[in-house]
Order: structure tokens, then sequence, then C-alpha cells
């Protein structure tokens, strides 16, 4: 492997792809990747007025009385609304009363709050829209960081810790205040990144550590914050996660979406915890856990399949896990020791990692240039590829890899290029999905057709390709998107298709065609 194929493999694992620009630069890897870490060191939090969401109807909360007896997560489940009566006028909107009216919820901060289910049809769908239009903003604007911000590894590992610390609530606020917590800690210490991601609103509600109390200890964070986020299954016992779940009694959030410790509701008597025993607090208890050694090769393996390989070798992780922990957990040092090992340019790591629906579609975007009218469509897409931002599938979040590919989202894949750049009719009517956000769309509603407006610009093309005779054009531009040969026949296919077409026509078609072959799909 030469040193420009090493460089777009380091753009492609450390960021969203290369650009022309980027590969005429001739930076050496070693000297790219300290400029992505550079790039990457200041924390910009995604902010902007269409990310926020204010309910008209006042502070709308899930009914507590419901969580006392719901032991799963009732934040990320809608209550249908019932469609009215064909040919029935439609109905006003009831005005809304006045929020001194309503008086449950007052326990914690005195502020009163509206129950879901005292809501109108039409007062709910109304809600169900803004938060939509809230969330589908935060995704777009998220989308746009990593098309074009130049801290593409600060992307790329938001994205990883979105996949790692999974978490699907109702409200916009609390989501984004979770997303921000983990872009502000992503290549820092991951001891910080733990306590302050446990610590979010967001993330004790999706794992019930609201309810848990002293008197009745519930035990889901504390078991997924070891399963799922730092120790993995088989390094704790059952009776680790009953005590850890004590010392997490009393971990919650006020009506600001402030995390709030209610002492009252705390358990500080002693406990025994992975062999430590004392008046363990949840503090504490995160503190220990990355005490042991099972914590550091858990966690960079995780990254190594993100990022390296889908296989995990221990011959590479276990010297990054020691190296990770002797630094305290620095995440920036892990990834730059990653990303500087001669394995990681090893053929077995290059062009073997089926890229995510968000990698596809940032990735065409960052590499291209693309500017883009309308980005709703391209939610739409990422939707039926499987992954949209901000609602993972559960709390395990996308298990990656073949996972992503089916019949059926194949072959929205190898189309997506001509429907983005050709305008191709090819309608995905998104399934049904009761946890949908806004639920109960019709077909023609659920239904994405082309209209994005991408433009493709040619000219940093162009420059790429230089002085190259058209008929090298396709290899060239080959060499440029794919990080795996291509193969005779796709070449031969690739030529054809440009062939007798004026020379703009023929690089656009070139281009179109190299982005819907099978190896595009791999970085």
């Amino acid at each position: 492997m030469n040193s420009a194929q090493q460089l777009q493999h380091l753009y492609w694992r450390a960021g969203f792809g290369p650009r022309p620009q980027d590969v005429a630069g001739g930076l050496s890897p070693r000297k790219a990747l300290r400029q992505l870490l550079h790039d990457s060191e200041k924390y910009e939090p995604l902010v902007g007025p269409g990310l926020n969401y204010t309910d008209p109807q006042g502070m709308v909360m899930t009914d507590p009385a419901s969580t006392k007896t719901n032991p799963v997560p009732n934040s990320m489940v809608t209550t249908p609304d019932q469609p009215a009566a064909p040919g029935a006028p439609a109905a006003p909107v009831a005005p809304l009363r006045p929020r001194a009216a309503f008086k449950g919820g007052t326990i914690a901060a005195g502020v009163p709050r509206l129950r879901r289910a005292e809501l109108t049809p039409q007062q709910r769908k109304m809600q169900n829209e803004g938060i939509r239009d809230a969330f589908n903003n935060m995704s777009t604007a998220w989308m746009d960081r990593m098309a074009t911000s130049p801290a593409q590894l600060r992307e790329k590992m938001v994205l990883f810790w979105h996949g790692h610390f999974a978490c699907r609530v109702r409200q916009p606020g609390a989501a984004l205040s979770l997303h921000n917590a983990m872009r502000e800690h992503a290549l820092g210490k991951f001891p910080d990144l733990l306590l302050a991601v446990s610590q979010e609103p967001a993330m004790l509600q999706f794992l019930n550590n609201q309810q848990n109390r002293k008197e009745h200890p519930n035990e889901n964070f504390a078991r997924e914050v070891m399963e799922l986020f730092t120790l993995g299954r088989g390094n704790y016992t059952e009776n680790d996660v009953k005590e850890a779940a004590r010392a997490f009694t009393g971990w919650g959030y006020d009506y600001q979406s402030r995390f709030k410790f209610r002492e009252r509701e705390h358990d500080a008597g002693p406990k025994t915890f992975l062999g430590k025993t004392g008046n363990l607090t949840g503090e504490d208890v995160l503190t220990h856990i990355l005490t042991q050694p099972a914590a550091a090769t858990f966690l960079v393996t995780k990254i190594y399949r993100f990022f390296v390989n889908d296989v995990p070798n221990p011959a590479h992780i276990e010297p990054l896990a020691r190296d990770f922990r002797k630094s305290g957990y620095d995440i920036a040092d892990l990834m730059e020791r990653l990303f500087s090992a001669d394995w990681f340019y090893d053929p077995a790591n290059v062009g073997t990692h089926i890229k995510s629906p968000v990698e596809l579609l940032a990735g065409i975007r960052r590499t291209l240039n693309v500017k883009i009218d309308n980005e709703q469509p391209l939610l739409g897409y990422q939707r039926a590829l499987g992954q949209t931002l901000f609602q993972p599938p559960n709390v395990a979040g996308w298990p990656g890899g073949r996972n992503w590919i089916d019949s059926s989202s194949l072959l929205l894949r190898l189309q997506l290029p001509a429907i983005l750049f050709k305008n191709a009719e090819f309608a995905v009517a998104l399934k049904q999905d009761e946890n949908d956000i806004a639920p109960n769309l019709t077909k023609a509603e659920r239904t994405v057709r082309p209209g994005a407006g991408a433009h493709l610009p040619l000219a940093p093309l162009q420059q790429l390709l230089g002085a190259t005779p058209v008929p090298q054009q396709p290899e060239k531009l080959s060499q440029f998107l794919l990080q795996t040969p291509i193969r005779p026949e796709n070449l031969q296919l690739v030529q054809q298709a440009a062939q007798q077409k004026e020379p703009a026509e023929a690089l656009r078609t070139t281009l179109v065609t190299l982005l819907s072959l099978p190896e595009y799909q791999l970085a």
C-alpha cells in the first residue's frame, strides 16, 4: 500500500472520507493524523434555534404514576392518536388551560406539568410534529458537521459514543444535552465522559434511574453501565449489580433537566462492590469500575471493532488497553496510538468495513464536496437504511457490520447516487413504527421521494485528475473513491457508461457509476 492509499484509509476511518484537496495536499499519514488531532481539539456544542423545542402546551412529562408500575422506559413509546372519521370536519385545537391548573409533578421542583394523557388528539399531534421537527433539525445539523467540519476525528468519535451510549428519549432538549456531553468529552478522559453521560437526565430517564430509590432499588441503570458501557458480561456478578444499584439511588433530575442528587432517596449504607466495601456512592462505583483491567479491554475492543476491523485481534488490543489504562483512559492518546500502528494499514484492515448509513451519506457529501438544498429526503434514506440518529433501536445501539446490509437496503444503497445526482425516480415507503415520534402517518406521508437537490461540483475532481487522459480517468477516480481495487469487469462497465458523452457529463456519469458499485459500500 502506498502513502496515498494509507492517507485515504486514515481519512475514511478517522473521519468521513478524503476530499480531492486532502489527497492533493500530499501530507504523509502521520502528519495528516496530527492535523486531524489538532483540528479536533476544540469543543463546539451543537446548538441552533431550530434544535430547541418548546412545548406549546407547557411542560409535558411522563406520567409519574405509570412509571411506578412500568419497568420499561416509556419515554420512547408514544400513544397513537385516534384518526378522525372520514369526512368529519377538523376539530379545533382546544385552548390552553393555565399551567396553574395542573397539580401533578410538583414534588421536586414545584413546577406544574401536564400529563400526556390529558392532551387532546390534536394537541398530541401538534406536540408530536414539534418534537419530530426538532429531532430532524438536530440530525441534519449533525450530518452537516460530519460532512463539512474540519474536526473530523471529533465528529467520528461522537458517532461512536452515540452508539456506545445509546439512548432514546422523547425530549429533544434532553437528547441534545446528552449529545453535547458526549461531544465535549469525545476525545478527553473516559472517566469524565462516563460520569457526564451517567448524570445526564436523558440517560437517567432511559434507564429508569429516576425510579431507583432506597426502598425500591431499580437495577436497570447499574446493569447497563457495567454490561454495555464499561465491563461487558462475565466481569461482574448479580450481587455487584444489586450493590451498584443501591449506590445509584437518589440519582435523578429536576424539571429544569438538571442532574439532581436526592439524599433522602439514597441508600447510604455499606455496600460491597467488585470486592470493595464501604459506604459507596454512585461516583465511587464508576471510579471503581475503571480500576478493573477488564474495563480497558472492553472499551478498546469496541473501539477496535468500530475503527479497525469487525474481528477483534487480541494481539493488537491488549497493548492498546494497557496503555489506555496507564494514561488514565485518555481517549485522544488511544486514538493516536491506534491510527499510528503499522497493523492499522494492513490489507486485512483496508476496504473491509461496511459503511453505516450515516457514514455512507456523510461520506458522499464530504468526498465530493456536495451541496444539498433539502436535507429532509436524506433523513428518510437514513431511516430506510436502518440508522436514524438520536433514535437507536435499543440500549445496545446499532449492531453494525454485516447487519447493515440486506437485499432491500443494498438495492437502495446502490441506487442512492442516481437518486441524488440524476434525480432518478425511486420512492421508498418507510415502515410504520409504533415507537415513532409522530405515529400513524399515511403511506403517502411515509414515502420518501427524490428531491434533495444535490449539487456535484466537478472542479475539485478535474483538478485531481490533472492531465490524466480521458480513457484512464475512470481508473484514476476509482483509486480515489474505492478502498478496494476495482475489478476489470466493473472498470469496463464504468468506461462504457461514459462513452460518447460530453466531457463534463462523462465525468459525472463516471462518478455516479463508481459510487453505485458494491465496492463503494466498503471503507
